[in-house]
């Protein structure tokens, strides 16, 4: 038993130096741009505190309170063609996601960050609001967003009650043109752009819930929504009252790399987060372990030897 701990021991003890050793490669390429010994000079540096003019035209404004133009021409997923304005009925809250449907990770995780806060929330699609998701890349068709709609429908696994006798007024994948769409970000201070570098569009983390009457109510950056978030903002869309919480969403979601071009998403927090939790799992685990052996140890040591006993009690031993 002692020397199943001792191979466990060392077996955690070599992991948490790989865990330290790809934290400290992490950090120095961070702090390095990925690129150049440290401390040196990067013509092509931002200075601190400066968006970068990569960013400049890329983020989400604040735009709370404002009106969107219900007359903005979509394409659904079953390839009719609609009008905004059907989803702000005047009755329901309309929960709006921009996101492009062949994103490498930003807008998957938007998604479903959106499907999983949406499956603890009490009120359904359909019955209580409306979920419109919106494609800004003119590039993606009617049978991705098909097939997209019917698969985040089957992960969201909860009803979906129909309107007017159909579950895509209540739950929507749509396209556009780029000229409607770039209308309707426009309108909820949404700003991405294509970058040619990446060969993928550049843009920022968040959902908008619109009131019912077509103005936006409150904007949840990030890419978690909590549930109780989601519920907070739709009751204020069915007010009719609006939020005004945000300053400079995309530093949030972005950070940028000078040298690569590249936008580095908030999933290198979430590794640093995830490998800093492992350690904390794994020092726990040592320390369960020596604590272990150390009783182990002084149990022995305080075992009396068979030699010591008396033979009355070598019989009860035996017996």
């Amino acid at each position: 038993m002692l020397k199943h701990h001792r191979s466990a021991l060392r077996f955690w003890a070599f992991g948490l130096w790989a865990v330290v050793c790809l934290m400290g490669v992490s950090a120095r390429s961070y702090a390095q741009g990925f690129g150049g010994p440290p401390g040196a000079h990067r013509p092509d540096a931002t200075p601190a505190g400066v968006t970068p003019a990569q960013l400049e035209d890329i983020g989400i404004e604040d735009k709370s309170g404002a009106s969107v133009p219900r007359d903005i021409v979509l394409t659904g997923s079953d390839g009719r063609s609609f009008k905004l304005g059907e989803y702000l009925d005047g009755e329901r809250p309309l929960l709006l996601v921009l996101a492009y449907y062949g994103c490498p990770m930003l807008c998957s995780m938007v998604l479903n960050g959106t499907i999983d806060g949406l499956k603890g929330v009490e009120k359904l699609p359909g019955q209580d609001y409306r979920v419109l998701v919106v494609s800004f890349d003119p590039r993606d068709t009617t049978t991705i967003g098909h097939d997209k709609r019917e698969a985040y429908l089957q992960a969201f696994q909860r009803p979906v009650t129909p309107i007017d006798g159909s579950e895509l007024a209540a739950f929507e994948f749509a396209t556009g043109t780029e000229a409607e769409v770039r209308r309707l970000a426009d309108s909820i201070g949404f700003r991405y752009r294509w970058d040619d570098t990446e060969n993928q569009y550049a843009h920022a983390a968040g959902i908008f819930v619109l009131t019912p009457d077509a103005k936006l109510s409150t904007t949840l950056t990030g890419v978690q929504y909590p549930p109780q978030d989601i519920t907070g903002a739709l009751v204020d869309a069915q007010r009719g009252v609006w939020r005004s919480p945000l300053k400079s969403v995309l530093l949030f979601c972005f950070q940028y790399n000078p040298h690569t071009g590249k936008y580095n998403l908030i999933a290198g927090r979430a590794m640093r987060t995830g490998a800093a939790l492992t350690i904390a799992a794994v020092i726990f685990f040592i320390w369960r372990m020596r604590r272990t052996e150390k009783r182990e140890a002084l149990r022995q040591l305080t075992k009396p030897k068979a030699s010591e006993l008396k033979p009355q009690e070598l019989v009860q031993g035996q017996s």
